[in-house]
């Protein structure tokens, strides 16, 4: 069969997405559907499983009714998303548990004793210091012990569509590779789960889903969901990746040293280096299992680092009309005349506490504020925020990777890259040149290369990345010798404020 096309859908927290690629990756057609969720008390961030599946039918549905080409010519269906949480079925895909996120917060105490009793082992076995699956699972156990006793299998979202999609066996459950390290339960070097951490977290191996890789064929489009879909029965159902190394793959950070950096959401760098090298001392990364054998991608990310942005202009917006875009076109050309430091005023801007290092005391906070300052200045102390979390982490990798470039050129895509101030912030702070993407959405094409790979169309994912980066519209951000040795100033008083204000966090909370 002549495959020309590949569907990419994209399993977000706020927004399920769905895209057509050629094998040249133009886009064909891309839509949305929103997803409900049930954040109704303190703590509580829930998404009911049927309703995420309701919205990827529907997702698919418009993607499918826009698309202009021969649906029979649309070869496998990939798949992307949140990449940590947990979800419990029964036997026949029923939700149990709901999905649960990070932004669900009621099991960070059992994340909590776990990590003081099995921290060194999630950093050295599983590649992490923030483990999702194995808390939330526990956190069930003992809080709804009669719902625990109906979950066959914990999965993650991914899995859960496609055992849907393509009405599979449960037994036949699957979790791609780049999902594993976030569980806390798996052992990243051998690509499995771990027999010690299953049994010191109270977790049986028969309830959890085959390890896979990204390029893996899971299952195919039932004639049921084929007819609801509009679409021919039959089409592979690919594993794909988590968002943000489907990202890598779109973006071409498929050679050793490649990096990149995400302004999204939760904002995160990713950076490919061969063997993992975990710092203990620091815990300020992870290591998730790339495509060729002892690659990982060292990863650190910023737990609502976009959200806090869109908090911030819709608490202290202008008040003036318009949309969050216009919101931020306004403040961008406002924080672009002030210097480097916002005058002396330094933010705190993880309002959701830290992942890398687990710290789910940490608030937010700014320092340094007079009658002087203004709207702008508090926003763009938040942007240095963030860009000190990116140098400080990009350091702690060196340290554990002496024969890296530390100053290799970062890639940069997400919506906040968009904005040229931050960028340019980025790359003062860190000292390194940043090069930014034309690319509207790197994890989407890189889910297509996945799946493309599966079905035989691509034979390499570094040759289709490579050809299709080559295409695209390129620039480049190099940094300012004098604002940097500024900002290596501050991202020091940054740590330290950081470090000082934690007993000040913990007397709050407590």
């Amino acid at each position: 069969m002549d495959y020309r096309y590949i569907l990419s859908v994209d399993l977000g927290t706020s927004f399920i997405k769905s895209a057509i690629y050629d094998t040249e990756g133009n886009c064909h057609a891309m839509t949305r559907a929103e997803v409900k969720s049930d954040n109704s008390q303190p703590g509580i961030f829930v998404q009911h499983g049927t309703e995420i599946f309701d919205s990827v039918l529907t997702c698919i549905r418009r993607v499918t009714k826009e698309f202009a080409g021969d649906r029979r010519k649309i070869g496998a269906i990939g798949f992307t998303g949140q990449m940590a949480g947990f979800m419990g079925v029964d036997s026949q895909w029923n939700d149990i548990t709901t999905w649960s996120c990070s932004l669900d917060t009621r099991y960070l105490p059992y994340a909590e004793s776990q990590m003081r009793h099995l921290g060194d082992q999630f950093l050295t076995i599983s590649g992490t210091n923030s483990p999702l699956m194995a808390p939330k699972c526990e956190w069930f156990v003992n809080d709804f012990p009669e719902k625990a006793s109906q979950v066959a299998k914990y999965m993650m979202i991914s899995s859960y569509v496609i055992g849907k999609l393509g009405q599979c066996r449960i037994e036949d459950a699957v979790l791609g590779s780049s999902y594993i390290t976030w569980t806390g339960l798996a052992d990243i070097k051998r690509g499995e789960w771990s027999e010690e951490l299953c049994r010191k977290s109270g977790i049986s191996t028969e309830v959890l889903p085959k390890i896979v890789g990204g390029s893996e064929i899971c299952g195919y489009l039932s004639n049921r969901y084929a007819d609801v879909l509009g679409l021919p029965s039959g089409i592979p159902l690919v594993a794909g990746a988590g968002d943000k190394i489907a990202g890598c793959v779109g973006s071409g950070i498929l050679h050793s040293g490649d990096t990149i950096f995400e302004t999204s959401s939760y904002g995160a760098v990713s950076c490919l280096q061969q063997e993992y090298r975990p710092n203990p001392e620091r815990r300020d990364y992870d290591a998730i299992p790339a495509f060729s054998k002892d690659q990982y991608y060292l990863h650190r990310y910023l737990p609502g680092s976009g959200i806090t942005l869109k908090w911030f202009l819709d608490t202290f917006g202008s008040g003036e009309a318009g949309d969050s875009r216009q919101q931020f076109a306004e403040i961008e050309k406002k924080i672009a005349a002030l210097p480097c430091g916002s005058e002396g005023l330094m933010a705190v801007g993880l309002l959701g506490g830290s992942a890398m290092p687990l710290n789910g005391e940490i608030r937010g906070s700014w320092v340094g504020h007079t009658w002087s300052h203004r709207r702008e200045h508090f926003y763009r102390a938040l942007l240095e925020s963030y860009a000190y979390e990116l140098k400080l982490t990009l350091d702690s990798i060196h340290q554990m990777y002496p024969e890296w470039n530390r100053y290799t050129p970062i890639h940069v895509i997400g919506g906040g890259a968009g904005s040229e101030t931050w960028v340019k912030i980025l790359a003062d702070a860190t000292g390194s040149e940043f090069v930014r993407h034309s690319d509207s959405d790197a994890a989407m094409w890189g889910t297509a290369v996945l799946a493309g790979k599966a079905i035989g169309v691509f034979d390499s994912l570094e040759q289709v990345s490579d050809r299709i980066r080559m295409r695209q519209r390129e620039e480049r951000f190099f940094p300012d010798e004098k604002n940097h040795l500024l900002y290596e100033k501050y991202a020091g008083i940054y740590e330290e404020l950081k470090r000082n204000l934690q007993d000040i966090y913990h007397q709050l909370k407590n």
